[in-house]
C-alpha cells in the first residue's frame, strides 16, 4: 500500500510516515517508479511507534525498543520515566519552596543536585545491562538528592562519573543471559520498587526482619551451600557480577565515592553492614548446632 493508505489506517501524518522511514524504523519497499510500498507490518510498527511517540519515548529510544525481543529497552525507558517523574515532584517542591521566600542560591544548589543525580543514573543505565543496570541505577537513584556542599563531595561526583565512564562492558556468557532475561523478563518498575522498598524494612528492623523470616533466611543460607546452587545459572551470575565488580574497581572506587557524596547513602550501607552481621551471626548459630549434633 502507498502512503495515502498507511496514513488513513495509522492516524499519522504523511510527513511523520516519511520521518520514520527516513529515520529507519521502517523500511518499505521501493517501487520502480520511485514510490515507496508500504506493508502490513510497517503498519503494525508504525502503531508501536505511534504509541511510544505519544509516551514521550524519543526516537532512539523507540530504535532500541524495536530491534529489543526481549524487551530490556522498554524496561529501561519505564525506568528513565520514573526517575524523571521523581525529578519532576523534587521541582514542584522546589518550586513551592521558591514560592514561599527560601533564596534562589540555595534553589540553585538543590537543583544542581537533580542535575548531577540525573547525569549518575544515565551513566549506571549505560554501565550495566539489562535488569541489572535497572535495578542498581534505581537502588542509588535514592541516595543522590543531596545539594553537594564540600571539595570532597565534589572530588567523589566526579570520581564517580569518571568511574562510569571508563567501566569496561560486561561480557555475559550466552547460557547466563538467557537465564537472567527470563527470570527477569516479567519484572518492570513497580517490582524494582517493591524490591527495594521491602530491602530497606529489612535492614531498617533487622532483629524484625529475621524474626518474621528466620526459616527463609535458613533455607537459603543452607541452599547456598548445596551442590545443586553452585552449579546453577543464579549462582554463576553472582560470580560473575562479584568478578566484574571486583576487578573494575566497584567496591574500591565507586562505593567509597558514594559514601563520600552522599551521607544518606553512608547512613545506609552503615545499616546493612549491621543487617548482615546479624544474618552471619544467624548463620554460624546454625552452623554451630549442627556440628553438635553430628
Amino acid at each position: 500500500m502507498l502512503i495515502s493508505e498507511v496514513s488513513k489506517r495509522t492516524k499519522l501524518t504523511k510527513k511523520a510516515i516519511e520521518y520514520y522511514t527516513l529515520q529507519g524504523l521502517i523500511s518499505p519497499r521501493i517501487l520502480n517508479n520511485g514510490y515507496r510500498e508500504y506493508n502490513n507490518q510497517d503498519i503494525d510498527t508504525l502503531n508501536k511507534i505511534s504509541v511510544l511517540r505519544k509516551l514521550d519515548i524519543t526516537t532512539e529510544e523507540i530504535r532500541h525498543i524495536l530491534n529489543d525481543s526481549a524487551n530490556a529497552a522498554l524496561q529501561t525507558a519505564s525506568v528513565k520515566k520514573e526517575l524523571d517523574y521523581q525529578r519532576d515532584m523534587m521541582k514542584k517542591s522546589i518550586l513551592q519552596e521558591l514560592c514561599e521566600g527560601k533564596s534562589y542560591e540555595e534553589i540553585h544548589a538543590e537543583l544542581q543536585s537533580i542535575e548531577q543525580g540525573k547525569t549518575i543514573t544515565d551513566k549506571l543505565l549505560d554501565a550495566f545491562p539489562g535488569y541489572y543496570g535497572r535495578f542498581i541505577c534505581m537502588h542509588f537513584a535514592r541516595f543522590l538528592n543531596q545539594p553537594i556542599q564540600s571539595a570532597a563531595q565534589q572530588s567523589a561526583y566526579e570520581t564517580i562519573v569518571s568511574f562510569l565512564d571508563n567501566i569496561p562492558t560486561l561480557d555475559i556468557p550466552k547460557d547466563i543471559e538467557d537465564y537472567l532475561i527470563e527470570c527477569t523478563s516479567h519484572i518492570g518498575t513497580k517490582q524494582i520498587l517493591e524490591i527495594l522498598e521491602s530491602t530497606k524494612k529489612s535492614y531498617e528492623k533487622p532483629d524484625e526482619f529475621i524474626k518474621n523470616n528466620k526459616e527463609m533466611l535458613e533455607w537459603y543460607l543452607e541452599l547456598k551451600k548445596s551442590e545443586e546452587y553452585k552449579n546453577s545459572p543464579a549462582c554463576k551470575l553472582m560470580e560473575l557480577m562479584k568478578k566484574f565488580n571486583s576487578s573494575n574497581g566497584y567496591y574500591d572506587v565507586f562505593i567509597p565515592a558514594m559514601k563520600q557524596l552522599s551521607t544518606s547513602y553512608t547512613e545506609y550501607y552503615r545499616q546493612m553492614e549491621i543487617a548482615n552481621e546479624k544474618i552471619l551471626t544467624l548463620f554460624f548459630e546454625n552452623e554451630k548446632l549442627n556440628d553438635q549434633v553430628k
